[in-house]
């Protein structure tokens, strides 16, 4: 299920409240705010281990950051003009070129987000609206 539509879900409880409100937006957001692209080789050597971080100079990596705008890029040395892997530097440039188009799918998302998460107040303060507002029932004596 993706980050949207578990937002919705978490809008269309009917116990939703303030804090059921913040809880969505929090998960919707911390999805959004960050893409990390990492494109590393693996020795031969390591083929088959449980090698959880590529070794110095075997990575490159492309972090964008769409809140405070910030892209860092880092390159190993393996990569560089002299280095074996330079053709893997296009498809890690290709890479990054799709993490842009999601950044931009991720927004228009987030637009639609808002304006569910827009009508879903109005729909909670007209709930709570009524609630308070409902007459009290009229009493069940009936007169002389």
């Amino acid at each position: 299920m993706t980050a949207s539509d578990e937002f919705k879900k978490e809008l269309r409880r009917d116990d939703l409240d303030t804090e059921g409100i913040r809880g969505a937006l929090k998960m919707a957001l911390s999805e959004a705010i960050e893409l990390k692209i990492t494109t590393w080789v693996v020795s031969p050597d390591d083929v088959g281990s449980e090698q959880a971080e590529p070794k110095p100079g075997y990575r490159m990596q492309t972090r964008i950051n769409i809140v405070d705008g910030d892209i860092d890029n880092e390159v190993g040395s393996q990569f560089l003009t002299n280095g074996p892997y330079t053709e893997l530097r296009d498809f890690h440039l290709d890479q990054v070129q799709d993490g842009r188009d999601i950044i931009q799918q991720n927004l228009i998302n987030l637009q639609h987000l808002f304006g569910v998460l827009g009508s879903t107040m109005k729909r909670i303060s007209y709930r709570d609206h009524h609630r308070l507002e409902s007459p009290t029932p009229p009493s069940p004596y009936i007169g002389p």
